[in-house]
């Protein structure tokens, strides 16, 4: 009895077979997975419900997780409300400007920092970040002033390079951790084969950085399309979609503000969507 007692107890102490835990690990990271995208997706589903539902759809209650009375109506006739379509190409100018300009002047501060030992490195680095330290609304007023001597209030070009200053630390760090992953062996041989260094750099390290600049590039985006404060400061006529929602939609109905909480949404899933390859392929770089 007391032999059947121990061999019980030391089964039960046994440790758990590969397989068991490699199940329960895959079990986990699919339960991650799924509770990460519910935690983006759903919101998005349920705008869109509002947007798409009408005024019935959005004070129904109980509400129905199934689309039922969905019509494009709501949604056209916020798109042909005044002001809407042009506010519109605004924020896509602006936020196209902030990306090209980011990738242009952080890609190049990135590869110096990864490559080059320099004095002040580290200041630099830390001068990079400060300037997210300072709040626009104290530079509110300096902008103003300056943006109407240098004939730049009111207009997208100015908007897109406020943002560019908001982006362009989070591009030169993030760049720069990019191009650390990127061997430097690979750049040398080659230099050893003919290749100047701007060859080198465009046939070699380039191509192996692109997933990285894209995954750049996209949050350059997202912080120009979302901004609000600077485009709504250094604007009058040539609003953002953000700012000219922001005093629009303030005395609109409610199912109006959802159809306007979609159109913000759906130029970055739409941007984030059609270069999602390259996203997933700096997970390959950043392992190296």
């Amino acid at each position: 009895m007391n032999e059947q007692t121990l061999t019980q107890n030391s089964a039960s102490g046994a440790p758990r077979s590969p397989a068991s835990f490699a199940s329960s690990s895959r079990w986990l990271l699919w339960s991650g997975i799924i509770m990460l995208c519910a935690w983006v997706l759903v919101p998005i589903y349920l705008v869109a419900l509002g947007a798409l539902g009408g005024r019935q759809g959005v004070y129904q209650w109980p509400k129905s997780f199934l689309p039922t009375g969905i019509s494009l109506e709501p949604f056209i006739l916020f798109l042909t409300t005044e002001g809407v379509v042009h506010s519109f190409f605004n924020s896509l100018g602006a936020a196209g400007i902030t990306v090209a300009l980011s990738i242009l002047l952080g890609a190049p501060a990135g590869y110096a920092l990864a490559r080059y030992n320099f004095w002040g490195k580290d200041s630099y680095r830390l001068l990079v970040l400060l300037t997210r330290a300072f709040p626009l609304a104290i530079l509110a007023l300096p902008l103003t002033v300056s943006f109407i001597r240098l004939g730049l209030y009111d207009t997208v070009l100015g908007v897109g390079l406020i943002h560019t200053v908001l982006a362009l630390p989070f591009a030169a760090l993030v760049t720069q951790g990019i191009f650390l992953g990127v061997p430097k062996e690979l750049e040398e041989a080659a230099w050893v084969f003919g290749c100047t260094r701007l060859q080198a750099f465009f046939k070699v390290v380039a191509p192996l950085a692109l997933p990285g600049l894209v995954a750049t590039a996209v949050f350059a985006f997202v912080i120009s399309w979302n901004e609000v404060f600077a485009a709504s400061v250094l604007t009058v006529r040539n609003r953002t979609l953000t700012a000219y929602l922001l005093t629009v939609l303030s005395e609109s109905p409610m199912h109006y503000r959802f159809a306007g909480g979609l159109l913000l949404i759906l130029p970055s899933v739409v941007f984030i969507f059609a270069v999602r390859r390259y996203l997933f392929a700096i997970w390959g770089i950043s392992s190296k």
